[in-house]
């Protein structure tokens, strides 16, 4: 296995979803918790290269840290996007290789990569050689029937021989056919042992598990077995669980947190974008905060006004503030 260039081992992570974790999102989670990885929502190369870079990259210094998620199989392209993720203050840069869209499966990228393992070495290798960040790969335990233990030890040792620095594990297979990309998420039975097993035979690996996590509590209970732990949906439908991962997972105190107080810094940030025309109306932001209040008395005043009132033209910051469920 090659060098490998880590950087600071961060113990939990909020998983790249598209649709989900954009710049709006990574701010309010953000808020929550200083320590978590954040992700982009899994970029395609061609909109880097060849379409609006901006609007796909941007983010703020306050995010950080945060990887940028790549979707690709040209060695080249993908080295180029490595390149300008460094150049543009990424944490890190990492190849998705388990996503079962069919967007992305047309594109021969994704999780049908899985079942090229040589050819994710060779990106994972030329992306290393254009970048000094770490470059990880995300990807699943098996595709369609390409699922048996020996075929996924072989993915795992020959990607790590092309220098890979982590492997993020979705713990359960994927169906490239017969299976949306949603029950892909659900349906397939999640595998925690092979995770636990790959750290256990390759122990000086960096494993991260993902799959089916929805509380700090599960999240403690792997990290017993494996280096770090992936939160996805429940980071969309319960966001405010972070709220406690800097003191729970990553054992630094600091001043607790409001919900309110996210509410108003939220305001303020929506206030900025508006100021600079990266927003038409306050739907994008109100979309991630939706689910802040999940379990509180008034959350589902709170949805709706933010359901309808924040995607009208017109609506000012100060609509949050107002439509905030009341002690």
């Amino acid at each position: 296995m090659k060098n490998v260039r880590r950087g600071k081992l961060r113990r939990l992570s909020v998983a790249p979803m598209m649709d989900r974790t954009d710049r709006h999102h990574r701010v309010m989670i953000r808020l929550m918790t200083k320590e978590t990885l954040l992700y982009t929502e899994m970029v395609n190369t061609g909109a880097i290269l060849h379409g609006d870079p901006d609007r796909h990259l941007r983010h703020s210094e306050m995010e950080l840290p945060l990887a940028l998620q790549l979707g690709g199989d040209n060695p080249n392209d993908l080295a180029k996007c490595a390149s300008i993720a460094q150049e543009r203050g990424f944490t890190e840069v990492n190849l998705n290789v388990g996503c079962p869209s069919d967007r992305v499966k047309k594109g021969c990228f994704g999780a049908s990569m899985m079942t090229r393992p040589d050819d994710v070495a060779a990106c994972v290798a030329k992306m290393r050689s254009a970048c000094d960040l770490p470059v990880t790969v995300k990807h699943r335990t098996g595709v369609d029937d390409q699922d048996s233990w020996e075929l996924l030890t072989k993915f795992v040792e020959t990607v790590l021989s092309a220098g890979c620095d982590r492997l993020s594990v979705h713990a359960r297979k994927a169906w490239l056919t017969g299976l949306s990309p949603k029950e892909n998420r659900n349906i397939p039975p999640l595998q925690y042992d092979w995770v636990y097993r790959l750290k256990s035979e390759y122990p000086e690996v960096h494993f991260e598990i993902n799959g089916g996590i929805k509380s700090l509590g599960e999240a403690k209970s792997h990290l017993a077995k494996v280096d770090a732990v992936m939160i996805g949906r429940a980071a969309w439908d319960n966001p405010w669980l972070f709220s406690n991962a800097d003191q729970e997972i990553f054992g630094v105190e600091r001043p607790p947190i409001q919900r309110d107080q996210v509410v108003k810094q939220m305001a303020e940030h929506a206030e900025r974008e508006l100021s600079a025309n990266n927003i038409r109306h306050l739907g994008p932001i109100a979309r991630p905060l939706m689910n802040l209040y999940l379990g509180i008395p008034g959350s589902k005043v709170w949805k709706q006004i933010l359901s309808t009132e924040a995607f009208r033209s017109g609506a000012t910051p100060e609509l949050f503030l107002g439509a905030m469920p009341k002690p």
